[in-house]
């Protein structure tokens, strides 16, 4: 064993310890916020290693093989390509999913909409739900485990998203409940003869206007896809299109949920009105206090 360590330290002698700080130090250099937390994070997914194990091996001297893995990572980490997609998945709704530069990386405020679903339908009753623009499936996923007799359809414009969202239902189980469709927004419900069936309807839409886009962190302007991102000039034009779609598919009392972006609550309220075809039920607030998620039904 003296000999293994003499011979890895005359080869480099880099330190579990010696690389968590470098790999800190790189991380805080280029800006990114929490650099000691994600060092610890990157270490563990680049040695695959437990944390524990990084605390009480600190003086082991590192292969060749996991020097390169660990400095690759954080060289990536440093570029400010999210974390998220070095490790490969995150965690919502109290499940893992799979995650990669192909789909919007889930927040935790979008959380809010599979809870505002569970207020609005029964877990004991079939229903059907529309996650539009499902991108990773961790609506559609979330949904389907929370309303056990729910058949829920998943679109996405980008065959790419959908091949992640697809990996994600089996990962979690619920293929049997959850449907992948491609293409626009409600399109690809119209051949399934769907219209009117819908006790609710997801959507976490691109909102944010393109002239902002280039001031967003660089983790999502840089990395996060743009389809996923950018609204148009206002950052409203898919509530247009959505508000003046939707009620088509809704079930009588069914329920429109739509996230929003900071400040256009109000905004998509005046689009629903000016329609004339809803009622807003509600408009959410985050943990933040800001206004997140719009709720509208029908008009009879």
């Amino acid at each position: 064993m003296e000999s293994m360590a003499s011979s890895a330290a005359s080869t480099d002698g880099v330190t579990l310890a010696t690389l968590l700080q470098d790999g800190r130090a790189m991380l805080a250099n280029a800006g990114v916020e929490w650099p000691e937390q994600e060092a610890v994070w990157i270490l563990e997914a680049a040695l695959k290693t437990p944390r524990l194990a990084l605390t009480l091996d600190r003086t082991r001297f590192v292969s060749p093989a996991e020097l390169a893995a660990a400095r690759a990572l954080f060289a990536r980490r440093a570029a400010r390509e999210p974390l998220q997609y070095l490790l490969g998945s995150q965690d919502f709704c109290g499940l893992e999913f799979e995650v990669d530069p192909s789909v919007f990386i889930p927040r935790p405020e979008t959380e809010l909409l599979v809870d505002e679903l569970a207020r609005r339908l029964r877990a004991d009753e079939p229903v059907l739900v529309a996650d539009i623009g499902t991108g990773s499936g961790c609506m559609a996923v979330a949904a389907a485990r929370m309303l056990r007799y729910a058949s829920v359809y998943a679109v996405d414009l980008s065959e790419a998203a959908l091949q992640v969202a697809q990996r994600n239902i089996r990962r979690h189980g619920v293929q049997a409940q959850v449907t992948c469709l491609w293409g626009d927004l409600f399109r690809p419900l119209r051949a399934r003869g769907l219209t009117g069936a819908f006790s609710a309807i997801l959507s976490n839409p691109p909102y944010i206007a393109d002239s902002e886009i280039d001031g967003l962190q660089p983790e999502v302007r840089l990395f996060e896809p743009r389809l996923a991102l950018s609204g148009g000039p206002d950052g409203l034009n898919y509530y247009r299109r959505i508000l003046n779609e939707a009620w088509e598919w809704l079930a009588p009392g069914g329920v429109l949920i739509l996230e929003v972006g900071q400040g256009q609550a109000g905004a998509v309220r005046a689009i629903a009105d000016r329609l004339n075809r809803y009622r807003i039920i509600s408009i959410r607030r985050d943990m933040a206090g800001i206004e997140r998620v719009v709720c509208v039904e029908p008009k009879n």
